[in-house]
């Protein structure tokens, strides 16, 4: 019976020991992707927390939930909550996630997938020293040598824009905005081409006219001694270019290439001898009226045989043609030829026909018309 009794109490330890044993489950708990096995006879999620020395966060997520039964060979997710500072073109946030990964915040974010984050997307949220920096894709439009490039970018900066774009500028190229400004949104950037060229020009420069007096030939006559020639003188500019259009143009130098040479020109100053006829050398005031010896004082002052050379002669100083057309030629070939009479009897056949307009600014200065 002794032997009886010992058996009977030693096989309800064994029994206990086994239902204990029994009661044990082997659990996986994961934070933030570290698993951990824990043996544990909690019956709740919260129970093997509790046993585990695990505390949650107000903001942790936890899976399954903690009111949920566990079993053996079950798996407990906790992802710890996290605050990232994040800068998005250049704005500070702070980001509430529970993400292991800059890809989690960045799919969080609900970014576009051409987003460019410098940290790269595999990075461990644990391992961050600095915010994570995002540039998201942006609309720009670039208007260069006559044609408008679109482009849909991540680049920070203008400059780095540009680069991306293929377009390069000049040293004195105009852009309405700074490389180093940021890249926003619908940017609408312009490129003004500038250029400078050297432009030659000639121009002639006229030359004069030097007279000298010759005492042996009669009064009106002109004589070319040596020809004149013409000069010449360089103008360089220096012409500024926008966009292939003259926008400036500054004398750089102007210098004379070839002089100019005067000409030489004699003019007589002998007196014509008096005509041989009485009728042609008659010029006493009492040859003809007072109105045409006042007109004739005011055409050549008085002197009814000049000739300047300036393609008027006489006292009335006819052309040659009109000294012709009225009828002259019966007396004389050119007017300063003929007497003062006959000058006034053609004048009369011109007054005639065209009255005192013949002569416009004496007539009116006399009170003829």
């Amino acid at each position: 019976m002794k032997i009886g009794a010992q058996a009977a109490v030693l096989t309800a330890l064994i029994l206990g020991l086994v239902m204990f044993v029994g009661g044990n489950k082997t659990l996986a708990v994961a934070v933030d992707g570290e698993s951990q096995s824990i043996t544990t006879r909690a019956a709740t999620v919260a129970e093997v927390l509790e046993d585990s020395s695990i505390t949650l966060d107000e903001l942790d997520v936890i899976t399954p939930a903690l009111d949920a039964p566990v079993a053996d060979g079950a798996v407990i997710d906790i992802k710890r909550h996290k605050e990232v500072n994040v800068n998005i073109d250049g704005v500070d946030r702070v980001v509430h996630t529970t993400g292991l990964t800059v890809a989690d915040v960045v799919d969080q974010l609900n970014l576009s997938e051409k987003a460019q984050i410098e940290q790269g997307r595999t990075l461990s949220l644990a391992s961050l020293v600095t915010p994570i920096d995002i540039s998201t894709p942006k609309d720009v439009s670039i208007k260069a040598d006559g044609k408008t490039k679109k482009l849909n970018t991540t680049a920070e900066t203008v400059g780095a824009a540009l680069k991306e774009a293929k377009i390069s500028l000049g040293k004195d190229d105009e852009l309405n905005a700074k490389g180093s400004d940021a890249v926003t949104h619908d940017m609408e950037l312009k490129i003004v081409r500038v250029k400078t060229k050297t432009v030659t020009e000639t121009k002639v420069i006229a030359h004069g006219t030097d007279t000298v007096k010759d005492s042996d030939a009669l009064v009106g006559t002109r004589k070319t001694l040596e020809e004149g020639k013409d000069g010449e003188r360089t103008l360089t500019y220096t012409v500024t270019l926008r966009d292939g259009k003259e926008s400036k143009r500054e004398l750089a130098s102007d210098k004379v290439t070839t002089k100019a040479v005067d000409a030489e020109v004699s003019v007589g100053t002998k007196p014509k001898p008096k005509p041989k006829t009485e009728s042609k050398t008659t010029s006493t005031p009492g040859s003809v009226s007072s109105t045409w010896a006042a007109l004739a004082k005011c055409e050549s002052g008085g002197n009814w045989s000049i000739n300047t050379g300036n393609g008027y002669y006489g006292g009335l100083q006819f052309s040659a043609s009109s000294w012709l057309g009225a009828g002259g030629g019966k007396y004389a070939p050119l007017p300063h030829q003929a007497s003062p009479s006959e000058q006034v009897a053609t004048a009369e056949v011109l007054r005639s026909s065209g009255g005192w307009g013949h002569w416009p600014a004496c007539s009116s200065k006399l009170g003829l018309r």
